[in-house]
């Protein structure tokens, strides 16, 4: 790895000399300044791994240059000072501001020759510290996938094994279970992270516009085609796509796609011409795909080329052990997002929370956390703060009245929450937990209606009966 050095000194002569005798020592080049100023300019624009420097220059002295380097670039760059003032108290001054060697001037020329090497090699150390450092503070919550369980170390081994190829990945779990995130890791993990992510929703499109969002289109393609557009493909074009939910899509789109795995290109609507593109997919349903496929819903071929990477995401249920981790997380997290002092739950609400089955998932658990951290109005959430115990809406819609004090976006959301879960409630009680009987109730299609219950946590298994 190349490292570079740069000399700060107010002598030419003495800058030359230090040039040319460090520069076949070391084999590498070296920049050189004549001030503090000029360094600093220097500094900024380059990634330095040592400094080597003057004290008492003309301009910024060194003392200072030391302190703003180290408040810009932190340890990662190393600084090694000299001075013609050899007191004590100036070499512990330098130290105590983190130069890591003191050398007197009338000795520089000799004792510079050690110093550079020795200090080379603590910036690489450091700078290999700091990187791997990152790398695992990155990967720590995986996208703020949280839990210690055996189940959740799987699944983050399996994250980090399929992180670094292009092949494609097939996400399977229940709605809540963090899919969305699992997706993220992966693109995060992966040798793309700086490149594009597209999350496509795929039941929330109809099928004509999906396909012109993920195909893009050409001029005329259809009655409102009145320019050129890009699809999402292309959008994605050297990085990654998330295909959310794709077990709800038509085998028309699924037609398409499967051409995309098998070609590495599209075709717009509208140009007979094939269009390469680079992009890795990642794709995740709730559904089990094999009763799809013995249906006729979802091809058999399609579903191969998706499943060559599968990460299944357990329930909350099958890893009751991450519920207080996860708790506290979103606790902590939410409380900042709403700008309410950190609360704590109740035992009671603790014990409840481990014995519910949680159909819903994280999900289920972030959006009755929120509730607690808004209604509850000491600094304690506790049972009736978050609902838990209330059978499920069977008759009039109530509408709740949130906080004056709350944000008008927040405020918002509560009474969206409560309307969509007593009126869903109610409906799917009419209909005995039949899902697709109670989407015709609300004049939804039933995707629609799937749509809006995943995004409430509400699951239609406590109406039925």
């Amino acid at each position: 790895m190349t490292q570079n050095l740069l000399i700060v000194d107010d002598e030419p002569d003495m800058l030359t000399l230090l040039k040319r005798s460090l520069e076949p020592e070391l084999n590498r080049r070296l920049d050189t300044a004549s001030s503090g100023k000029a360094a600093l300019e220097l500094i900024r624009s380059t990634d330095y791994d040592l400094v080597l420097t003057v004290i008492k220059m003309p301009g910024i002295i060194d003392l200072e240059l030391l302190e703003q380097v180290k408040s810009d670039r932190g340890e990662a760059v190393t600084m090694v000072m000299m001075t013609a003032y050899g007191h004590i108290d100036m070499a512990v001054e330098a130290m105590k501001r983190g130069g890591l060697r003191f050398h007197h001037q009338t000795l520089r020329s000799r004792c510079a020759g050690d110093a550079p090497g020795k200090s080379l090699e603590r910036s690489r150390l450091i700078k290999k510290n700091l990187r791997l450092h990152n790398e695992c503070h990155s990967t720590d919550m995986f996208q703020e996938l949280v839990g210690n369980s055996p189940k959740m170390q799987r699944v983050y081994e399996t994250i980090r094994m399929v992180a670094n190829n292009d092949l494609t990945v097939l996400i399977t779990g229940e709605s809540g279970t963090g899919k969305d995130l699992t997706a993220r890791a992966v693109h995060a993990l992966s040798n793309r992270s700086k490149r594009p992510f597209i999350a496509v929703n795929c039941p929330t499109v109809p099928e004509p516009i999906l396909e012109s969002e993920l195909f893009g289109y050409r001029k005329g393609a259809f009655t409102h085609a009145t320019r050129d557009k890009k699809g999402l493909f292309q959008e994605a074009h050297t990085g990654t796509i998330f295909l959310d939910e794709i077990g709800d899509i038509t085998t028309t789109i699924q037609t398409k796609l499967l051409r995309v795995l098998q070609e590495k290109e599209i075709k717009s609507l509208g140009d007979a011409r094939p269009i390469h593109v680079d992009v890795r997919i990642i794709a995740s349903t709730n559904h089990p795909l094999s009763e799809k496929i013995k249906s006729g819903e979802f091809r058999e071929d399609f579903f191969y080329h998706l499943n060559v990477l599968p990460i299944r995401l357990p329930p909350l249920r099958e890893r009751v052990e991450d519920i207080p981790l996860i708790a506290k997380h979103l606790l902590e997290k939410h409380c900042a997002k709403l700008d309410k002092p950190l609360k704590r739950f109740s035992a009671a609400l603790m014990d409840a929370f481990a014995d519910r089955r949680w159909e819903g998932n994280v999900r289920e658990m972030e959006n009755l956390i929120m509730q607690g951290i808004l209604f509850s109005a000491t600094d304690e959430i506790t049972l009736p703060d978050v609902g838990i115990g209330r059978k499920p809406a069977s008759g009039a819609i109530t509408q709740i009245t949130p906080s004056p004090d709350l944000p008008y976006k927040v405020a918002k959301e509560i009474n969206l929450s409560a309307f969509n879960t007593a009126y869903i409630g109610h409906m799917l009680t009419q209909s005995r937990g039949n899902v697709t009987q109670a989407a015709k109730a609300c004049g939804l299609e039933r995707q629609a209606l799937q749509q809006i219950m995943r995004r409430y946590a509400i699951t239609a298994d406590p109406y039925r009966r």
